[in-house]
């Protein structure tokens, strides 16, 4: 049989507009796992790759993440034929003297993560995890978790996972020592910034995790949690005002931002649209909700995303070992399942009845100040100019936080070899280079700012250059300002948006000077020297480096940057191919005025939130 990797997709051909289809869709991804689960229940290991936990933890992943989906199903009455295995698994997989025994948690670690989905089932169907077993596996269960809950959590939204487990052993009639429960509750509140907007953790980091971790777990305890009216309220308070905000990070066709570590979670990213409904919590009118979470659904519905037994890969649009986190193994995917969080309303819960609405955004740019970007929608797409946000710790750390630009539809790539900067894709960022072979681009910020619908950063790529870069949108443009100074002569690469490359050559590239252009069946990328003074070149990237499309075409400028200030102006823009294309095309934005820009900042610039948490390594 020859691998189609539509096809190859669970979701492939679900039309995914009914709860049924929400349904289907959920037992289809499910179905290829059950050659994986180990004699005993407890394990399910679905390749060798490996993480940086231990196999044992691996396989936990592998078994727990699953619930993630399946617990809302069974809680909104569906039948699942496969219980008994889980009841077995959790049985054997907390007696220490069985083969599959979890292992002991004595530390931070990995197992603490994948307990929540337990504790969550507990306190969501007890009757179908605790109630048929045994007495001693019940003991075994509850010290297990018990045990697990006494150690530190990383300090990010990992604290919400002990109290998803005490939700479950309240449940089950457990006793365990609240006062954690409610120690946990305070700190995670230390990460709120305002607006409906937290930070995941005392980091310059603000991504998916606010919307699938944060609100995600809020919006679940807002729903379960008994005698705590005051925090239930606030977390419904802040989900509200944070869905007129994240909702810019969804185009209209429900592509999401791609942006940040952890990607390979695919469509939990619409996992916000369905803990709002889960809640009960009207945050926007029902049909747009609905329309949101649908819509998120269909678009992975034909992107080949499973390996050929139908198991979800690594990677985003694709297998992809080169963008995963070192955290990653081959069970992690499988979180992409909390979006299936609404199958436990019924089916006449008004999210279920409601008509999709479509997203009715429209093109002027929409400002967010605590992650600090300023949001674009073109045709079928969402673009993010960003500044202020890093990431020291995760692999690709630079490209996933510290471009200048992001995208739904033509998401960002990952550099490959750090030792060739001539073959580097350098999509939405700024390389330099003083040797020819290694390279800089932008890490961190030394200042963030926004000013209205403007960005301004200070950043270093050496400890004696400095770069000031501005943003500005100018649909469907947009424009990078650069003040670059330099105490010797520098090369620069700076590329625009990745597109789909066909196979045979069969795209169009414009190589100029002050422009290179890639154009393929389906779209058209541009990137201009306003100054016009960079050389063009649309580059073939190396394979497997964009998160979207496995091979790729980079229009780029590049040149070289004698010592002492230079600043250079770039337009950059990417669209479905046609005639708002060349319109776009015909019609490239002006450079802007840099003094205009500077007495901008100096009169209302802000501190961008994601900086204002102290630098760390």
């Amino acid at each position: 049989m020859t691998y189609d990797p539509a096809t190859a997709n669970p979701l492939f051909g679900n039309p995914l507009h009914t709860r049924a289809d929400v349904e289907k869709g959920l037992r289809d991804l499910f179905d290829p796992l059950l050659p994986y689960f180990s004699q005993g229940g407890a394990r399910v290991r679905l390749d060798g790759a490996g993480a940086h936990f231990d196999r044992a933890a691996a396989d936990l992943e592998g078994f727990a993440r699953p619930l993630w989906g399946l617990t809302p199903l069974a809680a909104g009455g569906a039948d699942f034929a496969h219980w008994e295995l889980y009841r077995q698994g959790l049985a054997n997989g907390t007696d220490p003297d069985h083969p599959e025994y979890w292992g002991q948690v004595n530390s931070t670690d990995q197992r603490m993560v994948e307990l929540a989905a337990i504790g969550f089932t507990m306190r969501m169907v007890p009757h179908l995890v605790w109630e048929p077993l045994p007495q001693k596996a019940k003991d075994n269960l509850a010290a297990y978790l018990k045990h697990a809950r006494q150690f530190d959590y990383a300090d990010n939204n990992w604290k919400f996972f002990r109290v998803l487990v005490d939700l479950g052993l309240e449940e089950c009639g457990v006793d365990f020592d609240r006062a954690l429960t409610e120690q946990y509750l305070e700190e995670l509140d230390g990460f709120y910034l305002g607006d409906g907007w937290y930070r995941d953790g005392n980091i310059r980091r603000i991504d998916h995790y606010i919307p699938f971790a944060m609100h995600f777990y809020g919006l679940i305890y807002a729903k379960l949690a008994r005698g705590d009216e005051k925090r239930v309220a606030a977390y419904k308070e802040r989900a509200a005002l944070f869905a007129q905000d994240i909702q810019h990070w969804f185009d209209e066709d429900g592509g999401t931002l791609v942006f940040g570590r952890s990607l390979t979670y695919r469509f939990a990213c619409g996992g916000f649209w369905g803990a709002l409904a889960f809640a009960d919590l009207e945050a926007l009118p029902w049909g747009k909700i609905k329309g949101h979470f649908m819509r998120h659904l269909r678009w992975w519905a034909d992107k080949p995303i499973a390996h050929g037994n139908g198991v979800l890969s690594i990677g985003y649009g694709y297998p992809n070992l080169f963008m995963s986190e070192s955290y990653n193994s081959a069970g992690s995917p499988y979180w992409a399942l909390k979006a299936f969080l609404p199958l436990a309303l019924p089916a006449d819960h008004p999210f279920w009845t409601a008509e999709e609405e479509a997203a009715d955004f429209d093109a002027k740019p929409v400002p967010l100040k605590h992650p600090g970007m300023v949001m674009q929608h073109t045709p079928g797409n969402v673009v993010a100019l960003s500044s202020g946000q890093q990431n020291w710790q995760m692999r690709h750390g630079t490209e996933k936080y510290a471009k200048f630009v992001y995208s739904s539809r033509y998401g960002f790539s990952v550099e490959v070899d750090e030792r060739a900067y001539h073959q580097g894709a350098f999509d939405g960022a700024l390389a330099l280079s003083d040797d020819g072979r290694h390279y800089r681009v932008r890490e961190t910020n030394e200042r963030a700012q926004i000013a209205g619908t403007a960005l301004h950063a200070v950043w270093k790529p050496w400890s004696d250059v400095t770069v000031e870069t501005w943003l500005l949108p100018a649909n469907p443009w947009h424009i990078r300002v650069h003040r670059i100074t330099t105490p010797r002569a520098l090369h620069g690469t700076e590329g625009g948006f990745a597109i789909d490359r066909a196979d045979l050559n069969a795209d169009t590239y414009v190589d100029e000077k002050g422009r290179a252009v890639a154009g393929s069946k389906t779209d058209v990328s541009a990137i201009l020297d306003l100054g016009g003074q960079r050389d063009g070149r649309a580059f073939r990237a190396l394979p497997n480096s964009n998160l979207i499309a496995s091979k790729t075409i980079v229009p780029q400028l590049r040149g070289d940057i004698p010592a002492g200030t230079t600043v250079m102006v770039t337009a950059a823009m990417a669209l479905p191919a046609g005639a708002g294309a060349e319109a776009a095309l015909a019609n490239p934005p002006e450079t802007p005025d840099l003094a205009a820009l500077e007495a901008q900042f100096a009169l209302e610039g802000v501190d961008v939130s994601a900086i204002l948490v102290p630098e760390r390594f």
